[in-house]
């Protein structure tokens, strides 16, 4: 069985192995598109096969739902040292490892994933409020319309003491929009008028820049850094979704 890893843009497909980083694979599609993603992540140096394997979640989730509802096939060694892919292993198998903890049943060592497509431009916004800003009322209320948002669109919340040792904490809702600023502002308006949120409190970037954005890395090059770890405030790792 021959691997042959990498970005088919045309299939929108990639073969990725088990081994490599989500920043690693972020930056393989980056080069060879700009209207094409994967919904993962944005821890980059977290490993595709734990990640995979676990689930995998993101901002894309909304849109594209988990990481392993893309994976189409894998090269997986099993117990008696035989490597198989998808149609060799059976279907049961290959729908134990995506999402069940690929350990427990064989090797992964490669993984077949499909692309999913996204705008040039992109939405981010990270809003803090506090106490005082009526935090409480707008966390109350995110509750009830997180899940009816347009699929387009993504917001999140995490909580944060205010000041070590301080029982305060800082609401920081994060967001991604799959489209512009001009088209994000009236749908918060009107879904959820509390957060005030501003044109200037967004950013319009690439798909592969609001990875930078959520990882809080400088440039795509350092997706490639194995020990490189989210320096942002707020990621999918402290969100709730």
């Amino acid at each position: 069985m021959a691997y042959k890893f990498g970005v088919d843009v045309e299939k929108k497909t990639a073969w990725v192995q088990a081994g490599a980083t989500i920043g690693q694979l972020y930056y393989n599609i980056a080069n060879k598109s700009k209207t094409l993603a994967f919904p993962a992540g944005v821890c980059p140096s977290v490993d595709v096969g734990g990640h995979f394997s676990g689930g995998g979640y993101g901002f894309l989730l909304r849109k594209y739902g988990l990481a392993t509802d893309h994976v189409v096939d894998a090269h997986l060694i099993d117990v008696n040292g035989r490597l198989l892919d998808r149609k060799s292993m059976g279907e049961f198998l290959f729908w134990s490892i995506r999402g069940g903890g690929a350990t427990s049943f064989g090797v992964v060592v490669a993984w077949k994933i499909e692309l999913v497509s996204v705008p040039p431009i992109v939405t981010v916004f990270i809003v803090n409020r506090t106490l005082e800003q009526n935090e409480l009322k707008i966390v109350h209320i995110w509750q009830y319309i997180a899940d009816k948002l347009p699929k387009d669109l993504l917001i999140g919340v995490g909580l944060q003491r205010r000041t070590e040792g301080n029982r305060e904490f800082i609401a920081s809702f994060g967001s991604l929009f799959l489209g512009g600023v001009d088209s994000l502002l009236p749908l918060v308006q009107k879904l959820l008028p509390e957060l005030g949120l501003t044109k200037e409190d967004c950013r319009e970037v690439s798909w592969i820049e609001s990875v930078l954005f959520y990882a809080g890395l400088q440039n795509v090059d350092t997706l490639l850094d194995r020990n490189a770890r989210p320096s942002n405030s707020i990621s999918e790792q402290n969100l709730t979704m």
